[in-house]
């Protein structure tokens, strides 16, 4: 059952003041608990691709991070660099400004820069930041993300004004299907929030508090 849910979760560590030390404690949970990845910014997934490639978990990063207010070409070689340094999935965060402009030839731009820079190498995932969409741009930017070709949908940053809720999972996955995923990120912090975002529909979980989650899940869990 815990295994199950491990496999889900996003082991992430994004503070600006991440140390070193606390990027080995990220790594070793991650390994004791069996995530599915370590989430990283790019400065650090050298460090944990060299801790982690042994094992079966991945280095994650992000790119445009938190802002996603860097142009198509900078995100690129953000990916093609994260990868070169151990990456295997990248998260990255589209240009909201221009969603919300109606601009969508540039936000599809944006994200086809990373997954076309990524393809073959990582898995890619779109962050839409949630929180500061309508419902209608939220929709948007799903099937953006699906035209270019991303591997998942993800709710947020963690960064703004809020993170994910079962409400806006179930309208991503809802959006795009059943055959792209789903990633819950920011405020799923115990292992009852995350019940309600994979009962919505998520299929990753992005968490601070992957080894709280885990330690929460009790002998009757559907996971």
């Amino acid at each position: 059952m815990t295994q199950n849910i491990a496999k889900m979760i996003d082991h992430t560590l994004l503070k600006p003041e991440a140390t070193n030390a606390q990027i080995e404690v990220l790594c070793s949970e991650a390994k004791e608990y069996g995530f599915a990845s370590v989430c990283v910014n790019p400065t650090w997934v050298a460090k944990a691709y060299e801790m982690l490639k042994d094992t079966d978990v991945l280095v994650c990063t992000v790119i445009g991070f938190p802002l996603g207010a860097s142009t198509p070409e900078t995100k690129a070689f953000e990916t093609k660099n994260a990868i070169e340094n151990g990456a295997k999935e990248v998260d990255m965060v589209i240009n909201i400004g221009a969603l919300k402009d109606g601009n969508n030839d540039l936000v599809e731009k944006d994200i086809r820069a990373v997954v076309e820079a990524a393809k073959g190498k990582a898995l890619t995932k779109v962050i839409i930041e949630t929180c500061l969409l309508t419902d209608e741009e939220k929709v948007r930017a799903c099937e953006l993300s699906v035209k270019a070709g991303a591997d998942y949908v993800k709710t947020s940053t963690g960064f703004s004004t809020g993170g994910s809720t079962p409400e806006d999972v179930a309208l991503m996955r809802k959006t795009v299907g059943p055959d792209v995923g789903v990633k819950a990120s920011g405020g799923v912090r115990s292992a009852e929030d995350a019940d309600k975002v994979i009962k919505a529909g998520a299929t990753r979980i992005g968490a601070s508090s992957g080894v709280k989650i885990v330690q929460g899940l009790t002998a009757d869990s559907d996971y």
